[in-house]
């Protein structure tokens, strides 16, 4: 069975059709994430079985939402997160750029000029970094500014606040699995640590702090923390992003408890920490973060466990990077944003896989390398790259290198680890070789 098939099998879309259909979708997206549909489908019937699929989004007598695409792969996710004594529910958002695409339902973005549509999902990972899936997504498109320059429609905040009410919701349902709610700084509401506060917190929460909240005798949050005694110092490496290339940060680590306003004329308690970057590299402002939680945090280790869960939340980021730049959504030609969103469900599948396997690869570079390719797909590696592959099945992390190299990662001793780029590239390659393996078979002809 392949992972595709796997990770939908308990899909229920009310046609056995579609379920199957759903599948070959998902695995034709992973073998060649970059391409366009009609490219990824490679012939006509099946790239007219592809739009079909989407136009059930139309549907008059039952039209096909992307939650029905999405929950089979949340019911594995949270499988997966079982596994976990802790697990990180990352929220952020995403603008998704259609400009210039003649697509119904957009609506403005950043600009009023521009169009478009926003995502924000749930994406879990765990502390080390490991990504476990989507548990939901929120996906809409702005209305446009009436003549007084005022926006109608929702209230766009109310998402974090819901985004966490569903967290907590799923906490209560899984005891033996801490859930740890983790946005940045636009989820700095006090509504939503209030809501949390009078549920009892079902779900941890870790908010980097946007407001320099006023206490009282005039004094601010965030100096009145700095001026507690550090708790003493951290150090880590900062992967390279976009053009920063990467560097090893010593940060000093404040934290303390403040009670703030909960903007009903009462208080609310949160712990405050504060870790700010010392001595950085010559013309490099200093890395300062200051989060939010409802955590106790009594000592440095327990300081230090809090921003480690922070710096998590750059999964995400990673994430709408794969989607956007691996998967390329916003080149889909979908003339309805109904249909983009059945679309951006699979993708969203498809990135998660990707990211996977890279993370896989770095921190368990030892497992066996079928625990999550099939072995056409790892000796595909070895051949593509003119190695001959080994009789015994390799460990995943010399698999995964093998797969970037195809993808451009040269692979020498100062080069790290292979990025999500050359690993989406020699992954494509390596499908496409496996591809053609299966027409070989299904036609007779030995390899």
């Amino acid at each position: 069975m392949s992972w595709a098939a796997e990770e939908f099998s308990g899909a229920d879309l009310g046609d056995a059709r579609l379920d199957k259909r759903l599948v070959r979708i998902v695995e034709t997206f992973a073998d060649k994430p970059t391409a366009s549909i009609p490219e990824a489908c490679g012939d006509w019937g099946a790239t007219q079985a592809a739009y079909r699929f989407f136009n059930q989004a139309l549907n008059e007598a039952r039209p096909l939402e992307w939650q029905q695409i999405l929950n089979p792969h949340r019911d594995a996710t949270i499988e997966r997160m079982r596994q976990y004594p802790l697990v990180l529910c990352l929220q952020d958002t995403t603008e998704l750029n259609f400009n210039g695409q003649q697509i119904r339902g957009l609506g403005p973005l950043s600009y009023e000029s521009q169009r478009g549509m926003y995502l924000h999902p749930t994406y879990v990972v765990t502390p080390n970094h490991v990504p476990l899936g989507c548990l939901d997504a929120w996906m809409w498109s702005r209305e446009f500014k009436d003549s007084e320059g005022n926006r109608p429609g929702m209230n766009e905040s109310l998402r974090w606040e819901e985004g966490y009410e569903r967290v907590a919701e799923l906490a209560q349902q899984m005891p033996e699995t801490r859930l740890v709610y983790v946005a940045d700084r636009e989820a700095d509401i006090v509504s939503l640590m209030n809501k949390a506060d009078e549920q009892g917190c079902p779900a941890d929460w870790l908010i980097r702090s946007k407001h320099n909240r006023a206490l009282e005798q005039g004094k601010k949050l965030w100096s009145s923390v700095k001026k507690e005694t550090p708790m003493g110092e951290i150090e880590f490496e900062l992967p390279p992003r976009q053009n920063q290339p990467g560097r090893k940060v010593r940060q000093q680590v404040w934290a303390a408890e403040r009670a703030i306003s909960n903007g009903k004329k009462g208080k609310l308690t949160v712990t405050c920490v504060i870790a700010k970057e010392i001595d950085p590299p010559p013309g490099v402002q200093p890395l300062e973060w200051r989060l939010l939680t409802n955590r106790k945090v009594k000592n440095l280790i327990e300081a230090t466990e809090i921003v480690e869960w922070y710096r998590c939340r750059w999964a995400i980021e990673e994430f709408f990077n794969v989607l956007k730049n691996g998967c390329q959504v916003e080149a889909l030609q979908l003339e309805d944003r109904l249909k983009l969103e059945l679309a951006l469900s699979v993708y969203m599948v498809v990135s998660w896989r990707l990211a996977h396997l890279q993370r896989m690869g770095r921190i368990h570079p030892d497992l066996p390398a079928n625990v999550l390719l099939s072995e056409d797909e790892w000796k595909a590696a070895y051949i593509l790259g003119k190695k001959k592959p080994p009789e015994k099945v390799p460990p995943l992390g010399e698999v995964i290198r093998q797969i970037a190299k195809l993808g451009g990662f040269l692979g020498r001793k100062h080069d790290g680890q292979p990025g999500l780029k050359t690993l989406w590239k020699g992954y494509m390659r390596v499908r496409e070789f496996v591809e053609g393996l299966r027409n070989l078979r299904e036609l007779g002809i030995s390899p």
